[in-house]
């Protein structure tokens, strides 16, 4: 594996062991790399399969950290500015899951905005909590927070409530008023999670939102992976304050996390979390010089524009300014249409395709000739596009549905397969989500409304996806009896 690199203490450990000369009688069955397909051998090197190890002595236990792992994991918790912190295999999935689990308890309601991760649904199924859905904020095509007073009256309403959860930054950077939303949750006596996976780079550049761990949240779950130099699923659960009992989480990610971790992804987290303390500031410095670079010339070219959120009004507290979404609607294209041009023809793929426009996501990881291709390829979208009739208004969203049961008592609840368009007034069993705008429309134990269908009809036919349906044709949906 070559000479001995400069490396935290958990790789470094990794390492050394990668490099030992013994007869191995234990798991992975590649047997450090001697069975594995030739061809990938090649490809990969031998050096990640020398790496790829059980929890040898002198590695420490991920469920039961104690020595590398542990040391690895509080001093991510001193870099991200908390109080503990836990390592995440099974991406920022594990975190929402354990969170909800960690906090909740059968029975209990959680105010939540209905623009989350469908891992916190499936939170709701294991832990048995019923959702109180909030409709987040919406301006300029952008989903942002739930507005404050909103908040504060659904907590007055109902002492049933254990906790609020928010989505800040979105998918597309957008973020919600945390400080706010977390001194009105803590006044109600309520704790605050955030699913902050696309925000773990927010605490590391001061031209950057505020992370959600300085704005008083107390569990923040980050996939590390999306915004930060680590390996894809390789996600950090951070806890501060005192209104969360860590001893819960723990349990809670013993129940979810798989037993035998991959130590590629532990050891991608311990040197991510090093290098963004001694170099992250410089590597963002570039990241946003080159996104107000990007933004620059798409404002010049005609069709395109950089879209905006309102920040100051209710839900809007900041943006991301590494996260850029384009319009492409007055080109006469969907995000979908311009989309497969980019990838297909130019070299360029986004983060998130929509119907009017489409979300580029630029990191530390992005190079000088990266952003130079980007803009050469949305130069040539308008340069062959310009002029074409504007694409028609988007669908509306049709809003929140009336709640028959709770998600868990759908999700066992005996159920049938119908065509779609049959479906409305029968109450879903599954989570049907379209793509955009990314959002789940049907919920387990939710009725379906005729405008919810009409939304996935236009949906389908703007060429977005739909996930959650039948691949048959007519496309059939989950519902419950009756």
């Amino acid at each position: 594996m070559g000479d001995s690199p400069d490396l935290p203490p958990l790789s470094a450990a990794l390492y050394q062991a990668g490099c030992r000369s013994y007869a191995g009688f234990h798991t992975p069955g590649h047997g450090r790399g001697h069975a594995i397909y030739p061809p990938l051998r090649a490809w990969w090197g031998e050096g990640v399969f020398r790496a790829d190890l059980p929890e040898l002595p002198g590695l420490d236990n991920l469920l039961a950290p104690a020595g590398r792992i542990a040391e690895a994991q509080a001093q991510a918790a001193q870099v991200f500015g908390a109080d503990q912190t836990w390592f995440l295999v099974n991406g920022a999935t594990a975190g929402l899951l354990a969170a909800v689990l960690a906090v909740c308890r059968p029975g209990d309601r959680l105010l939540l905005p209905r623009n989350v991760h469908q891992a916190v649904l499936h939170a709701l199924i294991l832990a048995d909590v019923w959702p109180v859905f909030l409709a987040p904020c919406r301006a300029a095509g952008l989903w942002g927070g739930p507005d404050p007073t909103a908040v504060t009256d659904h907590l007055a309403a109902d002492p049933t409530i254990r906790a609020v959860l928010l989505v800040s930054p979105t998918y597309e950077g957008v973020c919600a008023e945390v400080d706010t939303l977390a001194a009105i949750a803590h006044a109600a006596g309520r704790p605050v999670i955030v699913d902050e996976a696309h925000g773990a780079h927010l605490g590391f550049h001061p031209a950057l939102p505020l992370p959600a761990l300085s704005q008083g949240a107390d569990l923040v779950v980050q996939a590390s992976h999306k915004t930060l130099p680590a390996l894809t699923q390789a996600a950090m659960l951070h806890c501060r304050g005192v209104r969360i009992d860590p001893q819960r989480v723990s349990q809670a990610l013993r129940l979810i996390q798989t037993s035998s971790p991959s130590y590629l992804l532990l050891a991608s987290l311990e040197t991510a979390t090093a290098q963004m303390a001694t170099a992250g500031r410089h590597l963002l410095e570039q990241t946003l010089a080159a996104a107000a670079w990007v933004r620059a010339q798409v404002e010049k070219l005609p069709g395109l524009s950089v879209v905006q959120p309102p920040c100051g009004r209710p839900g809007f507290a900041a943006q991301d300014p590494t996260r850029l979404t384009v319009r492409v609607a007055d080109l006469g294209l969907t995000g979908f249409a311009a989309d497969e041009i980019l990838h297909g023809e130019l070299g360029v793929t986004a983060e998130l395709p929509g119907y009017e426009d489409l979300t580029f996501l630029l990191s530390v990881g992005h190079t000088t000739a990266d952003v130079a291709q980007l803009v050469a390829a949305l130069q040539t979208l308008s340069r062959r596009h310009w002029g074409a009739v504007p694409l028609p208004v988007a669908p509306l969203w049709p809003g929140l549905s009336e709640r028959v049961c709770s998600p868990r008592q759908a999700f066992f609840a005996p159920c049938e397969s119908i065509p779609l368009a049959a479906a409305a007034g029968r109450v879903s069993a599954a989570t049907v989500c379209p793509y955009p705008p990314g959002i789940p429309l049907l919920i387990p134990g939710e009725r379906i409304s005729p405008e919810a269908l009409t939304y996935l009809e236009s949906s389908v036919r703007a060429g977005g996806a739909v996930v959650g349906l039948s691949v048959q044709d007519p496309p059939e949906v989950r519902v419950l009896y009756g």
